[in-house]
């Protein structure tokens, strides 16, 4: 098959493409984008006029690809899908005022956890914490505190299905060392992550009332030195901040 027939292999470049436009700070110009996927330029152009036809990327005036219209409605589309609430975002930017901490709204559905939104600035690309499917749920605050409300069994599929790599010299890799942390995670009421995902940050992550198929979490993360001094404050702001997004649920229900 060559590479420019409709198939598996296209469509694997294609997604390949929209990976790297996605993660690239600027517009990617489609010899960049030949070098990084080891094929010709030709097929570039081949993948990219569907992309930019269906709105997935658009052409930018300075040259190059950036990400398209289309795909915020694809955002919008798996927040609905996960189950985000209108205001979502409001309840974030008050966390990180209260808190002074970046805050995450995080969902558990299908055997995946994903980090869905958060107060972050997109353009803080060193930032250790992006929404996005999340590959360190086992060593985040929001993981364990979403892993703690699934059945047992669903937990053990998803940790065979995901592992537990190690991160940090922190990070916990013993199924039974991880049970006994989601236990103390159920009797607290909140999760901690002390530097398991990322040795320089702290996380903080309590479970939004509700069950189902859809799991969601709160969660703020920050440098551990700050943590230390005012965890205190971080904690209640999380915990405020889940009352009011219940409260608001109710109040909408109604």
């Amino acid at each position: 098959m060559s590479s420019t027939t409709p198939g598996p292999r296209s469509v694997d470049r294609a997604l390949d493409i929209l990976d790297v436009v996605a993660d690239a700070a600027g517009p990617v110009g489609a010899r960049a984008l030949a070098r990084r996927l080891g094929c010709s330029l030709s097929t570039v152009y081949h993948l990219l006029g569907p992309l930019v036809a269906r709105g997935l990327l658009v052409r930018a005036e300075g040259g190059g690809y950036a990400p398209g219209p289309r795909a915020t409605a694809l955002h919008r589309a798996f927040q609905r899908h996960v189950g985000v609430a209108p205001g979502v975002g409001e309840v974030l930017a008050r966390l990180r005022r209260e808190s002074g901490a970046e805050a995450y709204f995080s969902a558990y559905r299908d055997g995946r956890i994903t980090v869905v939104d958060s107060t972050a600035p997109v353009t803080d690309t060193a930032h250790p914490f992006v929404p996005g499917p999340d590959v360190r749920a086992h060593a985040t605050a929001h993981g364990k505190a979403l892993l703690a409300q699934v059945p047992r069994g669903v937990r053990r599929r998803y940790l065979d299905e995901h592992g537990m790599a190690r991160f940090t010299d922190r990070t916990i890799t013993a199924a039974d060392r991880f049970e006994a942390e989601l236990a103390r995670v159920r009797g607290q009421g909140f999760a901690v992550s002390v530097g398991e995902a990322d040795p320089a940050y702290t996380c903080l992550a309590m479970v939004l009332p509700g069950a189902g198929e859809v799991r969601h979490a709160l969660s703020v993360s920050l440098p551990t030195a700050e943590f230390r001094h005012r965890h205190g404050r971080v904690r209640a702001a999380v915990a405020g901040s889940v009352r009011a997004f219940s409260d608001a649920a109710g109040n909408a229900g109604a």
